[in-house]
């Protein structure tokens, strides 16, 4: 899911969980995983589609307020 479907999401008041794991391709690194009530799953991608991946799990943290998410489960 891209950072506007992410935005989209939040203004429309749908409910999803946020989750931040590990990435298991680079275990030094942080993405985002967005579970909607659905049952579906999504990561948070670029504008390439690729799994958007942070070394800093402050910068994580840091996108996703700007996005409008107000809580995260964070998972180690």
């Amino acid at each position: 899911m891209k950072r506007q479907d992410v935005e989209t999401l939040q203004t429309e008041g749908t409910a999803f969980v946020t989750h931040l794991i590990r990435n298991p391709a680079r275990s030094g690194e942080w993405i985002a995983f967005f579970q909607l009530n659905t049952g579906r799953s999504f990561f948070l991608i670029d504008e390439h589609d690729e799994v958007e991946s942070f070394r800093q799990l402050d910068r994580l943290i840091e996108v996703l307020q700007r996005l409008g998410i107000k809580l995260a489960e964070i998972h180690f």
